[in-house]
Order: C-alpha cells, then sequence, then structure tokens
C-alpha cells in the first residue's frame, strides 16, 4: 500500500450511483467484524449531505461509521463532503474546495490507526472525477486495495458491468470480486443474466444479496461472508 500502512479491506465501486454500494459496505464491515476484526469505514468523498448542529453529514457516511466497530470521528469517515447531490468535482468547485489525494491519503492513515480492516466506498461509479486532475482510480491506486465491484441488478446491467471491470482494469487494478445486489423488483431473466455476468467478468461471485430496499447492515453480512474469507 502507498505509505499507508498495511492493512486488510476492500474499496468497493459500482457499475453506477444507487446500485448498493453502502449497503455491500456496511454488510462486509459488519462480516469482517464477526470475524473477529477490528473495522474502520470510510467514504472519502461524499456529495448530498443535510446541515446538522455537528456539521453537513452524508447519510452512506453515516451507515459506514456506524458499521464499523471501531468508531471514528466523522471527519476521518469522510473527509469531503458536500451539500448538493451532484458529481463530487462540481460540489467541490462551487464549495470552492478542491480535493486533494495527500489529505485523503492522511485521512486514511490515521483512521485505519489500531484496525485490523477497512472498508472504503468510492463515490458514484468507477471513473468518476474528484477534480481537474484526480479521478476515483487514482484513490484507489493510492490506498492498494482489492477492488469489489457492485453489480446493481437492472436493466442494462451486464453493459454498465463489463465497462467497469474492463476500465477498472486498463487502469491497473485488479477486479477481487463482485456482488450482485437486486434494486429492480421487475427485472427479468435475473438468473441468466446473472450467469451472463458470472461468464464475462473473469472474477468471482462474491455475495448475492435479494430485493430489500430496507434492508439493515446485518442482512448483508452473511452473504458477504465468502467475500471475508477471501482475505484470509
Amino acid at each position: 500500500m502507498s505509505g499507508a500502512g498495511s492493512i486488510k479491506g476492500f474499496f468497493v465501486t459500482g457499475t453506477d450511483t444507487g446500485v448498493g454500494k453502502t449497503r455491500v459496505s456496511a454488510g462486509l464491515l459488519k462480516a469482517l467484524a464477526e470475524s473477529g476484526l477490528k473495522t474502520v469505514g470510510m467514504k472519502p468523498v461524499a456529495s448530498g449531505a443535510e446541515m446538522t448542529p455537528e456539521g453537513l453529514r452524508n447519510e452512506d457516511a453515516l451507515a459506514l461509521q456506524s458499521a464499523a466497530s471501531l468508531k471514528r470521528p466523522y471527519e476521518l469517515v469522510n473527509p469531503y463532503c458536500f451539500a448538493p447531490p451532484v458529481a463530487p468535482h462540481l460540489a467541490a468547485r462551487e464549495a470552492g474546495v478542491e480535493i486533494a489525494l495527500e489529505a485523503l491519503r492522511d485521512a486514511y492513515r490515521e483512521l485505519c490507526r489500531g484496525a485490523d480492516a477497512v472498508v472504503v466506498e468510492g463515490v458514484g461509479g468507477w471513473q468518476v472525477p474528484l477534480s481537474g486532475t484526480l479521478e476515483l482510480p487514482d484513490l484507489a491506486r493510492e490506498l492498494d486495495l482489492p477492488v469489489v465491484l457492485v453489480v446493481g441488478l437492472r436493466l442494462g446491467c451486464l453493459s454498465h458491468a463489463f465497462l467497469t471491470a474492463r476500465a477498472l482494469r486498463a487502469d491497473g487494478l485488479e477486479l477481487a470480486g463482485w456482488v450482485a445486489n437486486a434494486i429492480d423488483s421487475h427485472f427479468q431473466r435475473p438468473e441468466a443474466n446473472l450467469a451472463t455476468l458470472a461468464a464475462g467478468l473473469g472474477a468471482p461471485l462474491l455475495g448475492q444479496l435479494p430485493y430489500a430496499p430496507k434492508a439493515r447492515a446485518e442482512d448483508a453480512a452473511a452473504a458477504l461472508a465468502r467475500a471475508c474469507e477471501a482475505l484470509a
């Protein structure tokens, strides 16, 4: 890991926004904790937040903070938090802030101090710009964690998944595995689509989550136990 110390964990990305990255990330944190590891979660950049007495708070970052077994200050869990639910580089520009890789790395190091495992959730899809000179793949390379792809099972997921896997590998990263997350209760031919994904992604299926709009992190943990075994 580039300057960040040695720690187990995952970098979770998705085929798009709204495909269940937080559900999977929180489930992984719970599963890792159940295996006896001290866990921390991180949402390095989040856009779409509410103002609270403590400052801006993003729902996904709060979910990771809650799912982790070690409680860390929100500012380490989510170093860059923006109010408008828009692309992060646009939100940062409007706030007069530039998202810096060095600041993310420093927060990550402090967050992981004393932890055994970390789950880092990306923002949006894979090829998201964070600034004029920084993209999400740059952060993934810096943290050097196994990348897990969340595939939201809906019409169009095959193209989105294959394009993301291709881009990820072109960026010099390895796809450690993928998680199938049912997000459309009317999705047709799910088993046939899963078979196509399994044949074409070239990485193991680490878990399959049923359609459950109000599922808790604990509900996903059992389905993701296999992913945690891969770190052993």
